[in-house]
């Protein structure tokens, strides 16, 4: 059941991914003793991948697990309940992030999301904004569930949905789990002797995760979750990449485009869903721009800065779907970074003035191009 079940096969063209990597694989070995904390055997190469693809620039979200492992190499502690189990993560934070920073010739950043954080749309924003800001700058994010106070998603005790979820707020192109095994197997292949390697899934249908699920199936290494989150992340048009994240070569084969593992399919496209879905929605608000934005959207896919911004109208919040018009002509929609009565206060600003103005920011765009769709009609310059 390791990587060489698998044939090698070609990565989706990626630019954005997002990284999972549970605790099993950095604490728990068999050869070393119970809170030991963190072991770099398995993260090492899986830092030297990130690092890779941060050369051939590309950028990368890491999601880990493991504070629990990390805040009991830090202090002495029997097998306590939930409680325990939320101290000890408290504790494991810093020392998670540190040992990721020890492996990364990136500057690392801690990112704390509960499942909350991404059904609000104003801390969806929020934190949408921070992570792009972090890749902006060259940083590497470390999302972690926030286990001190997510008490539900710590009794699940498993990062994967939430990897899924994350792939989805950064608008990446390819999720990567890694597991303790080569992938997706037919059968349990430690206990049935037929069982066969899975390279590819079309679509996780109810029949595979009812199999993924079962006692001596596919329910080893928490396959079901795993599935669960890739097919959360196909519905956002993300492929899945799962792969052994105990095999060095199947980590190297990562950075060199090939994948030993299973694949799961996105469905559809992203981008054209969303823009697809920015055309159509009810617009809150509008606002003019002149000229120079016209030129720069139109031409150059630039985000809207608040200097190209004439005026807001309606009164619509950070978030809300604006229409964006010159001479009252529409000619393009997004997400608003900012609300109507924020972007009259900007309006016609550099965006290096935007805190001195409100006192705060949410970014340099008031609509970010990855949030913008162009219409089909085109403005006077």
């Amino acid at each position: 059941m390791s990587a060489s079940d698998f044939h090698p096969q070609a990565l989706p063209n990626w630019r954005r991914a997002v990284l999972k990597v549970g605790s099993s694989l950095l604490a728990g070995f068999a050869d070393r003793p119970a809170g030991a904390g963190l072991d770099p055997r398995h993260a090492a190469p899986l830092a030297g991948f990130i690092d890779a693809a941060r050369a051939q620039g590309r950028e990368v979200v890491l999601v880990s697990s493991g504070a629990v492992a990390a805040g009991r190499g830090r202090i002495a502690a029997g097998e306590g309940g939930l409680l325990q189990r939320q101290a000890l993560a408290a504790l494991g934070q810093a020392s998670l992030i540190g040992f990721w920073q020890q492996l990364s010739a990136a500057p690392v950043a801690q990112v704390l999301l509960s499942h909350d954080d991404l059904r609000n749309r104003r801390r969806y924003l929020n934190a949408r904004a921070t992570l792009r800001e972090l890749l902006r700058l060259g940083a590497l994010p470390v999302v972690n569930e926030n286990d001190t106070v997510a008490v539900d998603e710590l009794k699940l005790g498993d990062n994967d949905n939430l990897a899924a979820a994350v792939a989805s707020l950064v608008d990446a192109e390819l999720l990567l789990i890694a597991t303790d095994i080569g992938g997706l197997y037919s059968a349990h292949p430690q206990r049935d002797p037929s069982a066969r390697p899975i390279a590819y899934v079309e679509r996780v249908t109810p029949e595979l995760l009812e199999a993924a699920g079962g006692a001596g199936a596919l329910g080893i290494g928490g396959m079901r979750t795993k599935l669960e989150a890739a097919a959360k992340a196909a519905a956002a048009g993300v492929a899945t990449a799962l792969f052994c994240g105990r095999d060095e070569a199947a980590v190297q084969a990562l950075a060199e485009g090939r994948l030993q593992g299973t694949l799961v399919a996105a469905q559809g496209d992203r981008l054209r869903a969303r823009k697809q879905w920015l055309r159509h929605a009810p617009a809150s608000g509008r606002v003019q721009v002149d000229a120079g934005a016209v030129a720069a959207l139109h031409r150059r896919g630039a985000s809207l800065l608040p200097g190209g911004v004439v005026a807001a109208e309606g009164e619509f919040r950070r978030g809300d779907v604006i229409e964006v018009a010159r001479d009252g002509v529409p000619f393009a929609r997004g997400l608003a970074q900012y609300g109507a009565a924020e972007v009259r206060r900007i309006a016609g600003r550099h965006s290096q003035d935007i805190e001195s103005v409100l006192g705060y920011r949410y970014g340099e765009a008031v609509v970010h191009r990855d949030d913008l769709v162009l219409l089909d009609t085109e403005p006077m310059a």
